[in-house]
C-alpha cells in the first residue's frame, strides 16, 4: 500500500471511544458526526485491515472526496474537531430585538391605549416602537413573541 501525506493511525483509546461513539444512541451525536467516525475506524492503519478512500466512500456512502477531507482534518485538527460541528461565533444574521427594543416593546404594551381604540393590537405596537424611532421596522409577530416572551397579554 502507498504511504499517503494523511494517514490515519488510532491508539487502542481512540478506536474504543469510536465504536463506542458510533454504537451511542445519544441525540448529541448526529448520525452524520457517527459516519465520521465510521469513516476514521474504516481508515485506520493500526486497525484489522484498513479500507482504501474508494472503499471507505462506498462502504460508508459518502463521496470519496469527503473521505479525504475528514482524514486531513483527522491529522490538521483531531479527532474533537472531526466528530463535532463547529461551533457559529456570531449568528447569521444580528439580532434586531435588543434587551432595549424589548423594553421599548413593553412600555408601549403597558402604556394607555390611543384614543378611539380598546386594546393594543401588535401591529399597532410594532407601528409605535417605529415610529419612536428605536428600529427601522418590526414585524408584529416579533412583537408578539417578545410580549410572550414576558407574559404580557393584551387582552
Amino acid at each position: 500500500m502507498k504511504s499517503q501525506k494523511y494517514s490515519v493511525k488510532l491508539d487502542d483509546g481512540q478506536r474504543k471511544m469510536l465504536m463506542k461513539f458510533v454504537k451511542s444512541t445519544s441525540k448529541k451525536n448526529t448520525p452524520q458526526c457517527k459516519v465520521h467516525a465510521k469513516i476514521l475506524l474504516c481508515l485506520d492503519e493500526n486497525g484489522e485491515k484498513p479500507l482504501t478512500p474508494k472503499q471507505t466512500a462506498e462502504k460508508c456512502k459518502i463521496h470519496q472526496e469527503n473521505v479525504y477531507k475528514i482524514r486531513k482534518q483527522f491529522i490538521t485538527e483531531g479527532i474533537e474537531r472531526v466528530l463535532n460541528r463547529k461551533k457559529r461565533e456570531e449568528p447569521p444574521v444580528p439580532a434586531k430585538v435588543t434587551g432595549e427594543v424589548e423594553a421599548h416593546i413593553i412600555a408601549a404594551a403597558c402604556s394607555s391605549v390611543p384614543s378611539g381604540r380598546r386594546k393594543w393590537t401588535m401591529q399597532m405596537i410594532a407601528d409605535k416602537i417605529v415610529l419612536s424611532g428605536v428600529v427601522d421596522s418590526i414585524g408584529k409577530e416579533t412583537v408578539r413573541r417578545t410580549l410572550k416572551k414576558h407574559n404580557i397579554n393584551l387582552t
